[in-house]
């Protein structure tokens, strides 16, 4: 089922997303890649803020490449989310709604999905050209230094995305493989 919604989100509109659903995110997203993410969790041990508040954001695990003239942003694909598998649980604590990736998620982010009521999306690997039409402006806000892995504030208009694991915990990776079997 098709849906559109605009990020940041509410939770009420976490809960109606099924696994399997296409979604259309307009609004407000975060990028942040392995190196972000090392540095966020770190921050986080010593008691620092955080330079973006996760309270019903989403993150996209996305390093973008560099932008043509006239366009805010190059190619912007997603990068495999299992590498952030270690940071995930601590971000979705703090009230995390959705991460944009691609690939298998660990048990511990499984739970810490259904926990916060989150989402884990997909976004279509090897199309970032396609995916960066999506995005109307880009911004460094954090960690500058990191180049292409820095944090992001991009706004985006009805970026496609697929909700593989809900926030009941149901995961497409699993359930598409049982159907498929039939």
């Amino acid at each position: 089922m098709d849906k559109y919604i605009s990020a940041p989100f509410k939770s009420e509109e976490m809960k109606d997303l099924k696994s399997g659903d296409y979604v259309y995110i307009t609004g407000t997203i975060y990028t942040a890649r392995d190196a972000a993410h090392k540095r966020m969790y770190e921050a986080l041990e010593r008691k620092e803020e955080l330079p973006v508040s996760m309270e019903n954001n989403v993150i996209y695990y996305m390093g973008p490449s560099p932008a043509r003239e006239g366009r805010p942003i190059g190619s912007a694909g997603p990068t495999t989310a299992s590498r952030m598998d270690k940071y995930a649980p601590s971000l979705l604590d703090l009230g995390l709604k959705g991460m944009i990736g691609k690939g298998k998620r660990s048990k511990e982010v499984q739970d810490a999905i259904v926990r916060n009521q989150a989402v884990y999306f997909a976004a279509v690997g090897g199309a970032g050209a396609l995916l960066s039409k999506c995005i109307k402006k880009s911004e460094v806000i954090a960690y500058d230094d990191l180049g292409t892995e820095a944090i992001r504030k991009l706004e985006v208009e009805n970026f496609p995305v697929i909700v593989v694991i809900d926030a009941q915990g149901n995961n497409l990776y699993e359930t598409a493989i049982t159907d498929y079997q039939r």
